[in-house]
């Protein structure tokens, strides 16, 4: 995760070095980012896990810098390897292969075809290759982020915003979590003025924000607060507060808000003994009333009447629900999906994409908490 004064990974421009074994990737990385990122090594697969760093390279700007190991990778250990080596993919803006001394035709090309399926731009590099060329190379590509800002089109300047951050048992020591951070700074980028507040001092809040008050008051609130939250809004009783939550901004954001929607729908007809996978776009310690192991079985307990349900849990790059053909390897009958703060947008619509072509319906966690809060999903859904 992001301390508050880095750029986070999901906002930097990300370079994956792939290629065979022993073809000089961890000696390339080092060179390019003029660090010793990796172990250098005449043995054959010295590199055994995806090693990044993320770091400001000029001419680039912030970027996160991946080395993996090599795609002919041998035996169990090594097919493993080679899974997590592609799985980097996930997430790569920018593909270098690294062309060795021996003959890598195939695997190159069925490399190529792979990062041409999933839009990503690749770029070559032989050994002995200028690496400032290289750098210059990745400088040209014109990468383009088609990410809309999460308050795009929805908060204006007449606007006001009040962010409801509850501070509880999962919340970090010392800081706020990186949505909550994210969408503070573009309140700033706005100059929309911003209110960040508990539960508790939320009906004082509202009673400033309102005041003058030109535009709309828009209250963003951490998901699991939704009740508490919507309650303290009916109080104040007054048509120019809109209420939303973190989560749902960063599936408008990342996702496609239309697929998560008609996915809420699906929910009410899951069965006795459904599969639901539980996706989160990154990794942290779970804890006591954690958010994907306990309050979204508990929202779709209530959505579905108590249906015994069987849950499983991805987090990070991992997404076990097809293949790249689309198949539906996991039989899911519904996919839960989080924001997505540390997915970048291609990732998060890439698994849309595998939902969709699987025939299994996805939501996203803010939604999902909405509907079971008895909250009007179509009030708090950040129109596109």
């Amino acid at each position: 995760m992001a301390t508050l004064n880095e750029t986070p990974k999901a906002n930097r421009i990300h370079i994956a070095f792939f290629g065979l074994r022993n073809a000089g990737k961890s000696t390339l990385v080092n060179a390019f980012t003029n660090q010793q990122i990796a172990i250098v090594s005449d043995v054959a697969g010295t590199t055994t896990d995806p090693v990044s760093k993320a770091m400001e390279i000029l001419p680039l700007g912030p970027c996160l810098v991946t080395d993996t190991a090599g795609l002919d990778d041998v035996g169990e250990l090594g097919r493993l390897r080679v899974e997590k080596t592609l799985g980097v993919l996930a997430t790569a803006d920018v593909a270098v292969w690294v062309h060795g001394d021996g003959c890598d035709d195939v695997p190159w090309r069925d490399f190529a075809a792979e990062c041409a399926a999933r839009k990503i731009a690749v770029v070559e590099y032989r050994r002995g290759d200028s690496v400032e060329g290289l750098r210059q190379k990745i400088a040209a590509l014109k990468l383009v982020d088609d990410t809309p800002g999460l308050l795009e089109g929805f908060v204006g300047k007449d606007d006001r915003v009040i962010c409801v951050c509850p501070i509880d048992e999962s919340a970090p020591k010392g800081r706020l979590i990186l949505p909550q951070v994210q969408v503070i700074r573009d309140c700033l980028d706005r100059h929309v003025a911003c209110m960040v507040c508990q539960v508790e001092e939320l009906p004082e809040c509202l009673e400033v924000g309102l005041t003058g008050l030109r535009g709309r008051l828009v209250v963003i609130t951490d998901s699991q607060a939704f009740p508490l939250v919507d309650r303290a809004i009916r109080r104040a009783d007054d048509s120019r507060v809109s209420l939303t939550s973190f989560s749902i901004l960063f599936a408008r954001q990342k996702g496609d808000l239309g697929a998560f929607l008609a996915g809420l729908e699906a929910v009410p007809a899951l069965e006795d003994g459904a599969r639901v996978l539980i996706a989160e776009g990154c990794t942290h310690h779970r804890q006591c009333n954690d958010i994907g192991q306990t309050k979204i079985p508990q929202a779709l307990a209530k959505l579905t009447g108590g249906r015994r349900l069987e849950f499983s849990f991805a987090s990070g790059n991992t997404f076990p629900v097809g293949g790249p053909d689309g198949s539906a390897t996991g039989a899911f009958a519904l996919v839960v999906q989080c924001g997505g703060c540390m997915l970048m947008r291609r990732e998060m619509l890439r698994r849309i994409g595998i939902c969709r072509a699987a025939g299994v319906p996805i939501v996203n966690y803010g939604l999902l908490l909405a509907r079971a809060a008895g909250i009007d999903v179509a009030a708090v859904a950040v129109p596109d």
